[in-house]
């Protein structure tokens, strides 16, 4: 079809750890998935893998980026760009470890240096059977030895040293390459990874030690974009926690306002901290005070306090919490956490159906595909009229089913929601108490619920998790109109 049903693996280290969902019929897939991982410290690259679903057959692969952990821990704000993916290739596929004990005599004729290769784990499996024939590779001053061949094993245990006298003098840059391949009785032996070390940095005495094994260094010329390019955010953060008590001063500095607002001055922590957070690091400040005020029982103390602050500077009710501001953030990320389960309720019947009946809805004369009105009637393609008639019927349809869930769900929406709203309410009314501006407490509390609530899920159901998978084009259009 001249198209792709993309998705992405995640790797660490070559262990698969995260997919995306599948978005169908594209070339240019946007997934907006965010997905955290606890890793281990001694961690050595990130790969995410792009590649074609079929539903016959093997998913194709499409290329590759790779991070290695120096990359992304020497940006602190983490890497955030356009990276051209790379093409996949069996040789740079490599994982497992080997163990290894390396000796350099400082002095001596002849010297010695004894590579003891003791054994291998977690190997690639090579062979149709899942495992590989694997057997070591060593080369140092233009001399290469080979171990046995261990058969069938990803888990070799070879045991075998192997010597290589060094020549008289400096050791300059003389390279020791440990290579471990699969044989194979036909045809070329498949390449299973390698570690490098520069004899002059080894110290004296034995080298042991677990060493990742690594793929060959790349030697092909960049692609140019030929095979398209990922956007990423990749972000590493190194924490250290403390015991409870630690956090104690700084959670009643914190509270301390929202406890005592009447006692509260101006430049309270909180006050602070609401001036100086900038747009970028905005979201991260309210998804943590939420948290620590949740933790306290004071999530709707704190909203209240931030709400209040954010009315007494606004002059135009027509702006009230339209921007991304502290307060705006806090209210969107407590409603997520409180009403997840309550979104799902009301939304998903009418998401579900959408999705399963893949109907052809479009308004604007100028996307119209008129001859897909054919899903839409047996006599040939439709007229405009007819198409856009069609899709305002079931776009009311579908509204009216999500309008009539919304309304009859009070009783089942979140507790502590309604109170965080009907305490909006008031502190509107307080502000904008003029008979012109009666509309204004509504409106507010629909900036949040609606604007920041219902229609981002309704518009991509996958964010907050009401489908498995992105929609299709044809459906995606659908919610978009009817987020809209």
């Amino acid at each position: 079809s001249g198209s792709s049903d993309p998705y992405c693996l995640v790797k660490v280290d070559n262990e698969l750890v995260a997919r995306t969902a599948t978005v169908w019929k594209s070339l240019n897939p946007f997934w907006g998935e965010e997905i955290t991982l606890l890793l281990p410290r001694g961690f050595h690259s990130l790969t995410i893998y792009v590649l074609d679903e079929d539903t016959i057959g093997q998913d194709d692969v499409i290329g590759k980026v790779s991070l290695s952990h120096q990359q992304i821990s020497a940006e602190p704000w983490g890497v955030d760009r356009w990276l051209s993916l790379a093409p996949v290739s069996p040789d740079q596929e490599v994982q497992g470890e080997i163990h290894l004990e390396l000796q350099v005599p400082e002095q001596g004729h002849p010297r010695v240096l004894r590579c003891h290769l003791i054994e291998a784990r977690d190997l690639a499996p090579r062979d149709p059977s899942g495992a590989s024939d694997p057997f070591g590779r060593v080369s140092c001053c233009g001399h290469t030895l080979e171990t046995a061949v261990i058969k069938k094993t990803r888990f070799p245990h070879w045991g075998e040293v192997l010597e290589f006298e060094l020549p008289a003098g400096e050791l300059g840059e003389a390279v020791l390459s440990v290579e471990v391949w699969d044989w194979d009785i036909v045809g070329k032996n498949d390449f299973l990874g390698r570690v490098e070390f520069f004899l002059d940095t080894l110290s004296p005495g034995p080298t042991r030690g677990w060493f990742q094994l690594l793929p060959f260094p790349s030697t092909a010329e960049g692609q140019g974009g030929q095979l398209g390019a990922l956007r990423l955010a990749v972000r590493l953060l190194e924490d250290t926690v403390l015991p409870p008590q630690h956090y104690q001063p700084l959670i009643q500095l914190l509270t301390e306002p929202v406890l005592c607002p009447a006692q509260s001055p101006e430049d309270t922590a909180l006050a602070v901290l609401e001036r100086v957070t900038s747009g970028e690091s905005r979201q991260d400040v309210a998804t943590k005070l939420v948290k620590i005020f949740s933790e306290q029982g004071l999530a709707v103390p704190l909203l209240d306090y931030l709400t209040t602050r954010e009315l007494a500077r606004t002059t135009d009710p027509n702006t009230l919490f339209r921007s991304n501001s502290l307060a705006s953030k806090c209210m969107e990320q407590f409603m997520k956490v409180v009403g997840l389960p309550y979104l799902h309720e009301v939304l998903k019947p009418v998401v579900n159906r959408v999705f399963e009946e893949k109907k052809y809805v479009e308004l604007d004369p100028s996307k119209m595909e008129l001859s897909r009105g054919r899903w839409i009637s047996f006599k040939g393609s439709l007229l405009e009229a007819q198409v856009q008639e069609s899709s305002l019927e079931l776009l009311k349809g579908y509204l009216g089913d999500i309008v009539d869930a919304i309304v009859g769900s009070v009783h089942r929406c979140p507790l502590p929601m309604r109170v965080a709203f009907k305490q909006l309410r008031g502190r509107v009314e307080e502000r904008f108490p003029s008979a012109q501006h009666e509309e204004v407490p509504y409106f507010s509390i629909s900036a949040f619920l609606f604007l920041r609530f219902f229609a981002p899920a309704v518009l991509t159901p996958k964010l907050f998790r009401l489908r498995e998978q992105h929609a299709e084009p044809c459906t995606g259009r659908t919610l978009l109109l009817l987020a809209k």
